[in-house]
């Protein structure tokens, strides 16, 4: 996936796979969302390998990623923060990166170990539309891993809006 931006969204009920495009609508690769019952997702490569994949384990809230052998490469964790909405993806090869967004905004910026912007990404749907995103690597991080990286973003914030209505 040689892309600087792509674009991928969820289905309306967060299961079955979607394509992954690149800014000229090209399919660079496949988004799997496993069921939506499991919120993990595998991100296969347009050859059709899987190359990254995420999930919850059991009674955590951390969002764990794997590179397409299964190898853990990472943890996702939302952070404390008020007015603004802050995560951090400890990636074990390249250090802890720090995902913040305004309280109620919907684009967010990667922020490296090192200060630099990393990646961005924004929600492009509608209210009533399945979760849509684009987003830009501007970092060494393979566009798969960050793809996994942002649906663990939106599947920690799916969860916190489902248990604030119980």
């Amino acid at each position: 996936m040689e892309a600087r931006t792509v674009y991928f969204r969820e289905n309306f009920f967060s299961s079955g796979e979607t394509e992954i495009l690149d800014e000229a609508q090209r399919q660079v690769g496949r988004l799997d969302l496993h069921s939506m019952f499991h919120s993990g997702v595998t991100v296969y490569s347009s050859g059709g390998l899987a190359s990254y994949s995420g999930k919850f384990r059991f009674f955590s809230n951390k969002w764990f990623v794997y590179s397409g052998n299964e190898q853990e490469m990472g943890v996702l964790r939302s952070r404390i923060s008020f007015l603004s909405q802050r995560y951090e993806y400890d990636s074990f090869r390249h250090g802890i990166f720090t995902i913040e967004a305004p309280a109620f905004s919907k684009d967010y910026t990667v922020v490296a170990p090192n200060g630099q912007v990393a990646a961005e990404f924004r929600r492009i749907s509608h209210f009533f539309a399945s979760g849509a995103f684009e987003l830009t690597n501007h970092s060494g991080l393979q566009m798969q891993e960050l793809i996994v990286v942002v649906m663990g973003v939106h599947a920690i914030r799916k969860r916190k809006q489902s248990s604030a209505n119980t």
